[in-house]
């Protein structure tokens, strides 16, 4: 397999902790997002909208795969051993729910097209945009920890003692936080996750700055 990627993508970091946590190997690909080369017409024809990560199989005639959360939904279909959702169905519906509040809710206002759009077009100032960006982190963070807090579902991690989807969504998306300054201690089950699931190798081994394209 070949994953390409961007070393700060948090969705790309999503599917490397995955990747990681089922014990798969892959070709790192890396695609500079800030330089563009997501643009370029070799990633358009791997990607459509122009997004990383992108999956490409071994298999012949296999179509590559695209979206954080399609890819991780395939690994798990594929390689069901750790899995990475509940047994349960309400325990599945209440992981993507969660997966879902940050990488649908959070996530889109802050990706790196949105805050250039915000720059670049509407003339808004740097401070402004860090305004935007920190606003709906926080805010989005405080709904995630109203579902996490005080849920007997949530164990060590998002659902119980081992690591899953949620978690694989979670993470990113705090280091992120982290990297714009964004207030976090609202959110203190939020960050008890984050540090258990950091003392993990497949979140530590393949957050961004262990990455080879990391500058």
């Amino acid at each position: 397999m070949k994953l390409y990627n961007y070393f700060r993508s948090s969705a790309s970091y999503r599917v490397r902790i995955a990747l990681a946590l089922k014990g798969l190997s892959y070709d790192y690909v890396p695609v500079h997002l800030v330089k563009n080369e997501q643009l370029a017409e070799p990633f358009r024809a791997l990607s459509p909208a122009q997004l990383v990560p992108a999956l490409v199989l071994e298999e012949p005639d296999s179509a590559p795969l695209t979206q954080s959360l399609a890819i991780i939904e395939y690994l798990e279909e594929c390689h069901p051993e750790p899995p990475l959702l509940p047994a349960d169905m309400l325990g599945r519906a209440r992981v993507r729910a969660i997966a879902l509040d940050i990488a649908c809710e959070i996530h889109p206002l802050n990706n790196l097209r949105v805050l250039r759009y915000l720059v670049k077009d509407l003339g808004l100032a740097e401070e402004d945009k860090n305004r935007w960006y920190r606003h709906w982190v926080e805010t989005g963070l405080e709904t995630v920890e109203r579902q996490l807090a005080n849920n007997p579902a949530t164990g060590q991690f998002c659902h119980g003692d081992t690591p899953g989807l949620a978690d694989c969504v979670l993470v990113p998306q705090i280091h992120n936080a982290q990297r714009m300054n964004c207030r976090l201690d609202h959110v203190p089950t939020v960050m008890r996750i984050h540090e258990r699931c950091m003392a993990e190798a497949a979140f530590s081994t393949t957050q961004a700055s262990a990455c080879p394209d990391a500058a």
